[in-house]
């Protein structure tokens, strides 16, 4: 059994809403699918999103689908899938970087090699250890009316009892009094954390952390930017609410520089900035090993892409601050067959063959980028 052909498409798929960032407001969400197929016809499917073009970070959909096309490629087609971790292995000694890239081909790898053992992936990983995961939900209008009756539907709902708000666009001070007032409303019956996306010098950390600590706000998510590892351990060993690193947590060296500085003390997973399921599994066990809590990280995918990072996550022992893998929850409409459940404030984790997903390639068509050719769209 050996890849006969790797193929990436570019799809872009709407949402219900405006959904906003520090960076961007997605109402349409860039996909990158890879579809990995065997000498025997067989397919492996995998998924990355990215946000706002380069504005969240270096790896843009139309820079992913060239370097995979052009330098990765080439070096999987005639590898037996099974050995997907001596594959991936031998792609980084040739291609620097290009985390996105290498987390979509790795994970079409992984859905064929599982498909071919009619097993679920996380079969490859060390076995499941949990049927389901915790699921939060960004409120994300900006309207504080609005986002305390959202948050009260949710709850009633039984579909969210983790909230979070994105708090790095416009005034600090404004924005701190919109989670206040939030969580004033809904009170205990759910944990709120807050997402600043980078967006705050370290003096503005420092006044707005300790007025959302006094609130009752369960974490803050990367306030200051990426670089700033000083930064963050000087808020880390201020404040008692825990401060998560999200965009500084990429490679796993990055991961034990902020396990050895404490430059946080908690860590976003998220396959794709990690590059592939593989590396997030070794960041997961830098920071099981420091002491870092855990949270299940999403770059806002659809179904497949969901049930890669579900099925990832309940390998792991304990996700401390749970999961925000509501992607799917999102969108106006899916890029598979079948639906990622949610149930009971909780995200149930496919279980197989492979991811569990059967993609929709009709729907891939639909929402594919116009520059590719016929030749392109093969499925």
């Amino acid at each position: 059994m050996k890849i006969r052909s790797f193929d990436v498409y570019i799809v872009d798929l709407p949402t219900i809403r405006p959904h906003q960032l520090a960076m961007h407001t997605i109402v349409s969400q860039t996909i990158l699918l890879g579809c990995a197929t065997d000498e025997d016809g067989r397919e492996g499917w995998a998924e990355v999103a990215t946000i706002g073009g380069a504005s969240y970070g270096e790896s843009t959909p139309e820079a992913i689908k060239t370097n995979i096309d052009a330098y990765i490629t080439p070096l999987v087609i005639g590898q037996n899938p099974i050995h997907f971790d001596k594959i991936m292995n031998d792609v980084s000694k040739l291609v620097r970087g290009n985390y996105f890239a290498k987390a979509l081909v790795e994970g079409a790898i992984v859905d064929l090699a599982a498909k071919s053992k009619n097993i679920a992936a996380f079969e490859l990983f060390g076995g499941q250890i949990h049927k389901s995961l915790p699921i939060a939900w960004t409120l994300a209008s900006g309207n504080t009316d609005a986002d305390i009756e959202e948050a009260k539907e949710m709850l009633e709902k039984k579909r969210h009892n983790i909230f979070k708000l994105k708090i790095g666009k416009g005034d600090p001070y404004k924005n701190v009094e919109h989670v206040r007032k939030i969580k004033q409303a809904i009170g205990d019956q759910a944990r709120l954390t807050v997402d600043v996306n980078q967006a705050w010098d370290e003096d503005t950390s420092n006044y707005c952390i300790a007025l959302l600590q006094d609130a009752g706000v369960s974490m803050v998510e990367q306030p200051l930017p990426a670089w700033d590892f000083e930064g963050m351990s000087r808020l880390a060993s201020k404040f008692s609410v825990p401060i998560m690193a999200d965009e500084a947590a990429t490679s796993i060296q990055d991961v034990f520089r902020i396990a050895k500085y404490r430059a946080g003390n908690s860590i976003a997973l998220k396959p794709c900035k990690h590059g592939g399921l593989t590396q997030t599994k070794k960041v997961a066990g830098i920071a099981e090993a420091s002491g870092l809590g855990l949270y299940g990280g999403t770059m806002i995918e659809s179904s497949l892409g969901t049930a890669m990072c579900a099925q990832l996550y309940a390998t792991l022992p304990e996700m401390k601050f749970g999961t925000e893998i509501f992607g799917p929850l999102l969108f106006k409409d899916n890029l598979t067959v079948n639906d990622i459940r949610f149930e009971n404030f909780r995200v149930i984790v496919p279980d197989g063959p492979g991811f569990g997903m059967e993609i929709d390639k009709e729907k891939v068509k639909h929402y594919a980028r116009k520059f590719q050719s016929e030749t392109e769209m093969t499925i």
